[in-house]
């Protein structure tokens, strides 16, 4: 996965397409969605605090909101907040060239002390 746009607290990632994101029915797989979702949200935790090598998800939720068409995918992240030790974000996942999104997720990141 590559980052199309990274900014202060927002990122967006479009991955390639490739067949192993499918599963049985030709619907993009809820594992890989997720794992949009994820590195969408640690791209944006990057954007607002640069590199932060132990910022870990702490928490990961995700709507299916419709069946995504096979092929490109758009996921948007922005933080919510961002504090010393938690970062609070959101993604919204479309299929690429689609107004309505596919998914919705929310997720929580632990943020490394940083000795000061």
């Amino acid at each position: 996965m590559r980052a199309q746009s990274v900014g202060d607290g927002e990122a967006v990632i479009r991955p390639e397409f490739a067949e192993e994101m499918l599963r049985p029915g030709g619907t993009v797989a809820g594992p890989f969605l997720m794992a949009l979702a994820d590195a969408a949200m640690y791209a944006a935790v990057m954007g607002k605090l640069g590199m932060v090598k132990m910022a870990v998800t702490s928490n990961l939720n995700i709507n299916f909101l419709q069946r995504p068409n096979p092929g490109a995918l758009l996921a948007k992240a922005r933080a919510l907040k961002i504090g010393k030790r938690l970062a609070m974000l959101d993604v919204i996942i479309y299929s690429e060239g689609y107004d309505e999104p596919v998914a919705h997720a929310t997720g929580t990141y632990s943020l490394p002390k940083i000795n000061s």
